[in-house]
């Protein structure tokens, strides 16, 4: 299945968009497939710099092998991924900068580290920023996840809420050409739902924001656009309309 949508789409390179819009990357008929089975089949795709993109589908589907992709972390078998700077030219996987919150987290909780120093970490791959602009940084992503009051506050005295909070300082610190989030919500009761949706309703105002989710219907305020992946991948086509029967074709 081709997949239809606003952009429409890439072929390696030539890829046609909106009057006005910035490409950040392109997915040009990329295949995946893992142990002679299929997980992404001939996806093209454009994400705009600004859009707040929701992505759902099945369990399976190839959800996180999307974005796994896009992060360098897996390899299209097919086709390639193009990343491209502020101009719109191409740039290399290794200019291109993402920030990622992944479903599951693999933080030692007993390890003997602050929240700031968490957060801290998300800057460790970037250059050139002296004393002052590191501490400015994380100062600022300390705040917009509203954990400022907690900076020095061991991650083995959190909640499941707060370490969550602190990993997304973490992914943004650096202040990323994207941010990748895949099920933040999961295990995280409604009180950290809340204050998540608040947090990215800030961080989408200057922001490129994927993200995976089953609670789609949740996130509608937020999203420009909608995505299901299911092996292919379709675009709903109908703003704010995210029920996958409706997006069909």
């Amino acid at each position: 299945m081709k997949s239809p949508g606003h952009n429409d789409l890439c072929r390696c390179g030539a890829c046609t968009h909106h009057s006005g819009v910035k490409p950040l990357l392109s997915l040009c008929e990329v295949s995946f497939v893992r142990d002679s089975r299929v997980i992404l089949d001939d996806v093209n795709f454009t994400v705009d710099r600004g859009d707040f993109l929701a992505i759902t589908g099945p369990n399976g589907g190839g959800k996180t092998t999307l974005l796994r992709l896009i992060l360098g972390l897996l390899t299209p078998g097919k086709g390639k991924i193009v990343y491209y700077d502020e101009q719109g030219k191409e740039m290399t996987r290794d200019a291109f900068r993402p920030g990622y919150l992944p479903q599951k987290n693999s933080v030692d909780s007993h390890f003997p580290i602050t929240v700031g120093e968490v957060i801290a970490s998300g800057l460790l791959s970037v250059k050139n920023l002296d004393k002052a602009e590191k501490q400015s940084r994380v100062e600022e992503a300390l705040k917009l996840v509203e954990l400022a009051d907690l900076a020095s506050r061991p991650i083995g005295r959190l909640s499941g809420g707060q370490l969550q909070r602190a990993l997304l300082g973490r992914a943004i610190v650096a202040r990323p050409h994207v941010l990748i989030l895949d099920e933040p919500l999961s295990y995280l009761d409604r009180h950290f739902e809340e204050q998540l949706y608040r947090i990215l309703s800030h961080i989408a105002d200057k922001s490129t924001v994927l993200l995976v989710s089953h609670q789609i219907s949740k996130i509608d305020a937020l999203a420009n656009r909608h995505v299901i992946v299911d092996h292919a991948l379709t675009e709903c086509t109908h703003q704010h309309h995210y029920k996958p029967i409706a997006c069909a074709d």
